[in-house]
């Protein structure tokens, strides 16, 4: 068990140490890739674990793992498109807003004028 335990953390340890030898200095964070080198040469587990949680660069989209194959018997699911952009400025948007107010308050107002009538003509 120790020998494996052993085996993985030289492979762990070599496979940091081409990653860091092979990117650009600008794919590099926190630290120089000179340092890098050092502490996962130094402290081989500590280090490599701590290059490729820390030190190492991801795409934006984050790693990139292989997609299994696609059934083509499966149906295609539709394209979403995104809602439309409201292009309005904000004092249009505010004064929309505002009129949208005033006729729930006349519409709560008619309905509470309707209802004082109903109450009154059933006293008659």
């Amino acid at each position: 068990m120790p020998f494996l335990f052993t085996l993985i953390t030289i492979a762990l340890m070599v496979f940091a140490l081409v990653d860091i030898i092979r990117r650009d200095d600008g794919q590099v964070r926190f630290m120089p890739k000179f340092v890098w080198l050092l502490l996962v040469v130094l402290l081989p587990l500590l280090g490599s674990v701590l290059w490729f949680a820390l030190g190492r660069e991801y795409p934006e989209g984050g790693i990139r793992l292989g997609r299994p194959a696609r059934r083509e018997t499966a149906p295609a699911s539709p394209v979403m498109t995104a809602p439309p952009a409201d292009t309005r400025s904000t004092e249009q948007q505010i004064a929309d807003l505002d009129r949208e107010i005033e006729e729930w308050r006349l519409r709560q107002e008619i309905e509470k004028r309707k209802k004082e009538r109903g109450d009154s003509g059933s006293e008659d």
